[in-house]
Order: structure tokens, then sequence, then C-alpha cells
């Protein structure tokens, strides 16, 4: 009778392990293998390498790349304040209107 009042003790933990033991076996039985799914997503990913690539490229050889401005000062911070204006833009959705008026103005 004491094994019986043990297991109906645990008896949430014995369940929990059964179902996550089949779950596990399941998951390993029936998905598909690693070069079934690299075949399927073989675009994507290389895409996404070439993406990067250019990204890294264009980073290393554009002059307004802080790593590479021969002044640390003024190059990274004209690149933090290029950084902040986008930022606001896509956070807030919206130009600060001093900004848009000095660029309207810059255009005259």
């Amino acid at each position: 009778m004491e094994i019986r009042e043990k297991l109906l003790k645990f008896r949430f933990h014995i369940v929990f392990a059964f179902v996550f033991s089949l779950l596990t076996f399941s998951l390993v039985t029936y998905s598909p293998g690693f070069l079934t799914v690299l075949s399927y997503f073989w675009p994507l990913l290389l895409s996404t390498a070439l993406f990067l690539a250019a990204v890294l490229f264009f980073a290393r050889t554009s002059g307004n790349f802080p790593a590479t401005s021969s002044a640390a000062g003024e190059g990274s911070f004209a690149f933090k304040a290029a950084a902040e204006g986008i930022l606001d833009y896509v956070v807030s959705g919206e130009l600060e209107e001093p900004l848009l008026h000095t660029s309207f103005a810059n255009l005259d």
C-alpha cells in the first residue's frame, strides 16, 4: 500500500514524464532530416549570406563608417547623428518639423 500512495503522490510527475517522452520520441521519429530542411531553405540562407556580405563590403568601403574614419571624433559623431535621425524617423513615423524645415531650406 505504501508504493501506491507514493505513486499517487507523484502522479503528475509521472504523467508529465510520460507525455514528454512521447513527444520527444515522436519528434525524433517523424521530423525531417537536416539535409531535407537545408535543401528546402538553401535559397533563403544563400540570399541572407549574400546580403550580409554586401553590407560588410559597403561598410568597409564607405568613408562614413566610424571604424574606417581617420578622425575618430568627427566620423563617429556624424554616423551617430545620422543613425539617431533614422531611428527617430522609424520609431515616430515622422521627422521633426525643424529638421524638415532646414532640409527644404537647403534646397533653395
